[in-house]
């Protein structure tokens, strides 16, 4: 089973209404940006830096009912992207990122392999 992974503020997590999730650039870029295992940090530290509550959607990939793209955006790696809202039932884990003693977000074992 493939888990992907899509990070998301407390704030905005909290106020998403019931139902399919959906993320501001599925509106501004038609998908939603996801992350693999090893990027989630990186990607956490890059676009999310300031933010004070994050968290990190685990997504089983094989429940997902929109489709789902690995894409390079430019840079010589590839991205999961999920070109639609994210179902709940594709949810399985919902975790706060913690920072490590210099203040950079980490990603560790997690509750996934």
């Amino acid at each position: 089973m493939r888990h992907v992974y899509h990070l998301v503020t407390k704030k905005c997590w909290e106020a998403s209404p019931a139902g399919p999730y959906r993320a501001d650039s599925l509106a501004t870029e038609g998908f939603i940006h996801c992350s693999n295992r090893g990027q989630v940090a990186w990607a956490a530290n890059k676009f999310y830096a300031r933010e004070s509550d994050l968290l990190v959607l685990h997504l089983d990939a094989d429940r997902l009912t929109s489709p789902l793209k690995d894409e390079d955006p430019g840079i010589g790696q590839t991205f999961p992207h999920i070109y639609g809202t994210i179902n709940r039932e594709a949810i399985v884990v919902v975790e706060p990122l913690q920072r490590d003693a210099a203040g950079q977000w980490t990603f560790g074992a997690g509750t996934d392999k």
